[in-house]
């Protein structure tokens, strides 16, 4: 079980209410910041994902924590005709809907206001499912990922890209700097939430990876699981499939 870590320490809301209030703020920068603060990076691993996907040849795609939309549009490279993007931040999904509409994948790609722990489909439904940069804000990781396996069809692939922390010297020393001292800082100077990039910080020295998010994996019911890190191990990619 990962540690938990909340946006907004005081605040009496559960992280759920908090994550998607945290969203709803930064929505706007979103996007931009990403590039930042990832110096671009973020792209090249989001096209390692749709190569991992691609190759099931999937009917229809869940995106979870969809956010902005940026990996259920890059979803649309595969054949899918149906993609769907899953999110619990009405502003971040605004933004999505407005990029598939001027990308004209609105006819492919359903935004849809969510929560990734209580979701609205049908076992067995997807023949895939994407979550980016998102697992480690569910509320109860074992949940969701209980609730991904129950929608994701046996054989189907399951891939996630999530932040990981360096463990190799010099970079696990400079990753700590920069995620501890300039990662807020860009917060602070960009977004009008200032505690929103501390918390995504934080969030991500605390939660679990490598063979830790492996074995959460396959305890939860996944099969054929491996985690493949990325940049010097900044972030992962795990992949799995279901029985």
């Amino acid at each position: 079980m990962s540690e938990k870590v909340t946006p907004y320490k005081n605040s009496p809301l559960s992280k759920k209410e908090q994550v998607a209030t945290m969203f709803n703020t930064i929505s706007g920068n979103y996007d931009n910041l990403n590039r930042v603060i990832s110096f671009g990076i973020d792209i090249k691993w989001r096209k390692k994902v749709l190569d991992l996907v691609a190759k099931s040849k999937p009917e229809k795609i869940l995106d979870i924590a969809t956010g902005t939309g940026d990996l259920a549009i890059l979803m649309a490279q595969t054949k899918a005709q149906k993609i769907v993007g899953l999110d619990i931040s009405e502003g971040m999904l605004a933004i999505g809907i407005q990029k598939i509409a001027e990308k004209k994948l609105s006819d492919r790609i359903e935004m849809i206001l969510g929560d990734s722990e209580n979701m609205p489909f049908e076992d067995n439904y997807f023949d895939a499912i994407t979550v980016a940069f998102g697992v480690r804000n569910f509320e109860n990781l074992e949940k969701g990922l209980g609730e991904i396996l129950r929608v994701l069809k046996p054989g189907g692939t399951f891939v996630i890209l999530e932040t990981s922390v360096p463990e190799k010297t010099p970079y696990k020393q400079g990753y700590r700097f920069y995620s501890q001292n300039i990662l807020p800082l860009i917060g602070k100077l960009f977004s009008k939430d200032t505690t929103a990039y501390g918390y995504l910080s934080e969030s991500s020295a605390v939660f679990p990876y490598g063979e830790r998010l492996n074995n959460i994996l396959k305890e939860t019911g996944f099969i054929e699981v491996k985690n493949m890190p990325q940049t010097f191990g900044v972030a992962t990619i795990y992949s799995a499939s279901k029985k």
